[in-house]
């Protein structure tokens, strides 16, 4: 973790916090107000909110020279609140962008161990892991931290970083240059925002640094649907993981892994399809199949089966590890802090 005069000296640094904000009249100017004074500037895009969320920050801005306050006309979601976060970040210029929600989760004490790998050069994205502090894990509620666990498997093998243990945390840090190397076109507008902009990041070739940190529980109210999840969730999380898998493997690079992929698929299928006909064949005829026609499937499966696994180790191997930006960042001397200003939706939508 940064040592305090290390903390101190980073009011040097461009670092932006960016919060979405819908409906959170109750907790935003708290979560403001806690955030260090070495934050240069604090985007708060409100997503057309029907509570007084808006006026709070306006109010505040005129205290806070660090707030910079965006208006959706129209709700866009999570991840359009987010898009044109990120894009009023990048005209801030920004060196590290921070995304915190707006409902008190997240703690500002935990911002330091947050950046500190991206000022370093050590990684291009940090990202909070709620589920290494098993006390902290003990008090999260027990259906979200089940569906989580699960979630997080499925997304990990959809966007390929196997190293990120907790990639449904939103409390996350990216590096400026990686950020405007994303296209915003591609990322969703919908809460599967964080895991395309996973997926976005590891066709990149960015690197993650997992980041312990217990998540904070209070009177806050979820806009998370676990209805809308179970149903938005696995077709995009399927359609993620075939588009990762062709791309890296048959477009961008050919590796063992697609020799794996390329023989064992045909051998697999095949004998389960073929297995699966004659098995049913010969039910219907009530007869024992022959010994050349069961082993013959069960080859086939056995060894499609055995390179589908050479080709997931392929893949756990393939989490990026270079990162894109592994020079640290140099100090920029403080500019005039940005006023509040109003952006219609308009002008950051993808």
């Amino acid at each position: 973790m940064a040592s305090e005069r290390e903390v101190t000296g980073w009011a040097d640094y461009a670092i932006c916090v960016v919060i979405p904000c819908y409906n959170e009249e109750r907790h935003i100017a708290a979560v403001i107000s806690q955030l260090p004074s070495w934050v240069r500037h604090i985007v708060v895009v409100d997503d057309c909110s029907r509570d007084r969320s808006a006026e709070v920050v306006e109010q505040l801005a005129k205290e806070d020279s660090r707030v910079v306050l965006v208006r959706h006309e129209r709700n866009q979601g999570v991840g359009g609140a987010m898009i044109s976060g990120f894009q009023a970040a990048i005209e801030l210029g920004a060196q590290v962008v921070v995304k915190m929600d707006g409902d008190g989760q997240m703690s500002p004490d935990d911002l330091p161990r947050l950046i500190e790998p991206l000022l370093r050069g050590q990684a291009d994205f940090a990202k909070g892991n709620r589920f290494q502090d098993f006390s902290a894990l003990a008090r999260m509620p027990l259906l979200r931290r089940a569906g989580n666990m699960g979630l997080s498997f499925l997304t990990k093998a959809a966007v390929g970083y196997w190293n990120c243990f907790d990639p449904c945390n939103g409390f996350v840090a990216i590096r400026g240059e990686v950020l405007a190397a994303l296209d915003p076109r591609k990322l969703q507008r919908s809460f599967f925002f964080e895991t395309s902009l996973l997926a976005n990041l590891y066709l990149l070739g960015a690197v993650i640094r997992d980041v312990p940190m217990p998540a904070r529980y209070g009177d806050e109210k979820s806009h998370l649907s676990i209805t809308r999840v179970l149903i938005e969730f696995p077709p995009k999380l399927f359609r993620c993981f075939l588009k990762r898998i062709l791309l890296r493997n048959f477009v961008y690079e050919f590796s063992m892994e697609s020799v794996y992929l390329l023989a064992g698929m045909p051998l697999f299928f095949s004998g389960v399809i073929f297995g699966a006909i004659k098995w049913y064949q010969f039910m219907r005829l009530g007869v024992p199949a022959p010994t050349g026609t069961v082993v013959i499937p069960t080859l086939l499966i056995i060894l499609g089966f055995q390179l589908l696994l050479s080709a997931i180790g392929e893949d756990l191997r393939a989490v990026p590890r270079d990162p894109l930006c592994s020079n640290p960042i140099t100090k920029r001397p403080t500019a005039p802090l940005a006023g509040q200003r109003r952006l219609p939706a308009d002008d950051h939508s993808a």
